[in-house]
């Protein structure tokens, strides 16, 4: 119980510079972009003020809007053989991934505007006082988590591919505590320290953001793309934060609010509940077959009804297609005969969460890609990789519509109960961004879960014919999976324990009652995650 409110995050630091700035008196926005500008010293390979994201903002007295300030593709090409862009390979443990990096990489960064325009249309206190904490911290330094070292040495050739990324994350003299495995990369207790940071989020914060754009940083960026790279000055001063009425659905007799298109991952996860509440899951048991049936059925619907309603060529139209009743009924048709015989018995991503005590809240998700490998001279700043994303790329690379707002499976959520509860979520995690929002919010509308348990749940994740999953599902749940028809599951990868793979759902809840304000938040620990009650 408390009376400021409730924030969950993805690191310990960027949950107490939120929790303070509520203390302090500032407001669900307040706190939220306060904590990811501490994200950006804290969580340094997940954000970044030269990546982008999504703000879905409910105000106490008004409706609910979703902040757009996610990458932007520039406005022309160049001849691809005066483009710098490169693939490297990060290495999982298990598995390698190629990602792209170089100028060519970059796209138009939306963060900072983001940050400045949001603050003006919903912040209370001064942006001066929002943006302090995280100055602090930049000159000061933050120790490297653990998880935080393990994600900067999967993506290591990144953040040592330049002169002025190695500056700041690794040892030049292989002394340094915590150093990493190969004498240079820091690692886990090294300090982590960004010194130009500070002073430029305090530029940003007294100037506005047309300092970043049209200013000295932005001249910068300007003077590297013009040596491989396709962003020009309109790119930098054209760029605007859209703002967009959130996709909204009824599901489990709760109205939930999400990322509408041309983003994907709201549309997806609207429609996998669709098919969860018609397939019966409320009458289902967690863990039981008809319950991890349900969830593979629902994801295997899902993908063929991404694919066929060409969401990624076409998120607006398909959107519609995705919502017609003809449509829905027709995959759940399809999952309801999958399920006959079970009657019912590692993307740069992070998020905040934020609710008041006054009831308003704030689901903040920011990307930088992996980074492209190159510091903005003079502000500490890595610039994001998004068009040498795979997964942002459907038709190849450098095949991207020219000045287009990008698309992200990004969804942070908001569901509002008739009894005026309100629960504000999100998640990282790349295309598993949307089965592990989906899972939670599943837990929480028909299997009666409580926050802390709906968060903390196994997990699973269904794409390609291959089902991974965390360890607590039943033996006979796994049987029943892998005997679902037409060969739905060729392959299960079960997995140790829980893992930053399933996502890191950061949650907080709201609920005014005549004994006053009830407050709940839970961090994922998957990804790091730490609550705070202030």
């Amino acid at each position: 119980m408390s009376g400021r409110g409730a924030v969950a995050a993805g690191h310990p630091v960027t949950a107490d510079v939120a929790a303070e700035v509520l203390k302090a008196g500032g407001n669900a926005v307040d706190a939220a972009l306060a904590g990811v500008a501490a994200a950006c010293v804290a969580e340094p390979v997940l954000a970044s003020l030269g990546g982008g994201g999504f703000l879905l903002v409910h105000p106490p007295d008004r409706a609910p809007l979703v902040c757009d300030f996610f990458t932007h593709t520039p406005r022309r090409r160049r001849p691809l053989e005066e483009v710098d862009f490169h693939p490297i390979v990060a290495d999982f443990g298990t598995v390698t991934q190629d990602f792209h990096i170089g100028q060519g990489a970059v796209a138009v960064p939306g963060l900072p505007r983001g940050l400045v325009e949001t603050h003006r249309r919903f912040g209370h206190m001064p942006l001066t006082e929002v943006v302090a904490p995280a100055v602090t911290l930049a000159g000061q330094g933050v120790p490297l988590s653990a998880l935080q070292a393990y994600i900067l040495s999967v993506v290591g050739p990144i953040f040592t591919a330049t002169e002025g990324a190695r500056a700041l994350y690794c040892d030049p003299d292989g002394t340094l505590k915590g150093a990493g495995a190969n004498g240079t990369l820091k690692g886990a207790g090294a300090t982590i320290r960004l010194p130009n940071l500070g002073p430029l989020l305090e530029e940003l914060a007294r100037e506005g953001d047309r300092f970043f754009y049209e200013g000295e940083p932005g001249q910068r960026l300007l003077a590297a793309q013009a040596e491989g790279g396709f962003l020009g000055p309109d790119d930098l001063s054209g760029y605007r934060m859209e703002l967009r009425r959130p996709l909204s659905v009824e599901v489990g007799g709760q109205r939930l609010f999400t990322n509408p298109p041309p983003s994907t991952g709201g549309v997806l996860i609207a429609f996998a509940l669709g098919l969860l509440e018609g397939s019966g899951l409320a009458g289902t048991t967690f863990g039981a077959p008809g319950h991890l049936c349900r969830l593979v059925a629902a994801m295997a619907a899902t993908n063929r009804a991404r694919q066929e309603s060409r969401l990624a060529e076409d998120p607006e139209g398909a959107a519609a297609t995705l919502a017609s009743a003809s449509f829905v009924e027709r995959h759940l048709a399809a999952c309801l005969a999958a399920l006959e015989g079970h009657p019912p018995a590692f993307r740069g991503t992070t998020h905040i969460s934020v609710v008041d005590g006054a009831g308003g809240a704030a689901a903040l998700t920011v990307s930088n890609g992996e980074g492209n490998g190159w510091i903005l001279p003079g502000t500490d700043i890595m610039m994001n990789n998004m068009l040498g994303e795979e997964d942002l790329s459907p038709g190849g690379f450098h095949s991207w519509p020219t000045d287009t707002r990008l698309s992200s499976m990004m969804a942070p959520s908001l569901l509002e109960a008739p009894d005026g509860t309100r629960l504000a979520l999100g998640s990282g995690g790349s295309n598993r961004i949307r089965t592990a929002i989906l899972q939670v919010l599943a837990n929480r509308l028909w299997l009666g879960h409580d926050l802390e348990r709906a968060v903390d749940a196994p997990r699973l994740h269904f794409e390609a014919g291959t089902l991974n999953l965390e360890p607590g599902f039943s033996e006979p749940a796994r049987r029943a999976v892998a005997a679902l028809p037409d060969g739905m599951v060729d392959k299960v990868v079960e997995w140790d324990g829980p893992n930053m793979f399933f996502g890191g759902v950061h949650a907080v809840a709201h609920r005014a009652t005549a004994r006053g304000v009830q407050l709940a938040a839970v961090g994922d620990p998957r990804r790091g995650g730490a609550a705070r009650l202030p």
